[in-house]
């Protein structure tokens, strides 16, 4: 038997060039105490922001909503919803660039509004962050803030001319 290997032949080319001394002999065993050692426990995941946008479909899941109500008409004893989401993707296989066309456009639609919305809640967010919970908060801030520099601050003059 002329080039294979045996039983008891070296897997790992590294280890075959290693010293014998310095290799491991014998049985692997399994690592010692890793049992006993507590495994550090995972960080808890942020809550999710109810207020937050939620993403808006693709394309296809615009067709999606579409297809489904027509599905159940055609179909009203198909329960499964598997069923419903095979037929559209096959479908939606079989559709040409231009029968796809409106689903797209309503998905860039529905893009660009989702794109405003979270403009609009990051910008809550900043000013939640620094602070000020809401817009009311931030107007009665700035109004205490201008009489506090004297920018609008009526009374301030008068008390000075006393």
């Amino acid at each position: 038997m002329t080039g294979g290997r045996g039983k008891g032949a070296v897997k790992n080319t590294t280890t075959a060039l290693m010293p014998a001394d310095e290799r491991k002999a014998g049985k692997r065993k399994a690592p010692v105490g890793r049992s006993s050692i507590p495994k550090a426990k995972k960080e808890k995941k942020a809550d999710k922001d109810p207020n937050k946008p939620k993403r808006p479909p693709s394309a296809f899941f615009v067709f999606l909503e579409e297809f489904r109500i027509t599905f159940k008409k055609e179909n009203p004893n198909v329960k499964a919803v598997s069923a419903v989401g095979k037929a559209a993707g096959e479908k939606w296989k079989s559709m040409s660039e231009e029968d796809k066309a409106p689903y797209e456009a309503k998905a860039r639609k529905r893009k660009a509004d989702y794109e405003k919305q979270m403009k609009d809640y990051n910008k809550k967010q900043e000013t939640s962050a620094n602070g000020v919970a809401d817009d009311e908060d931030a107007e009665e801030a700035n109004d205490e803030e201008n009489e506090a520099s004297g920018e609008d601050g009526e009374e301030e003059d008068d008390d000075d001319e006393d």
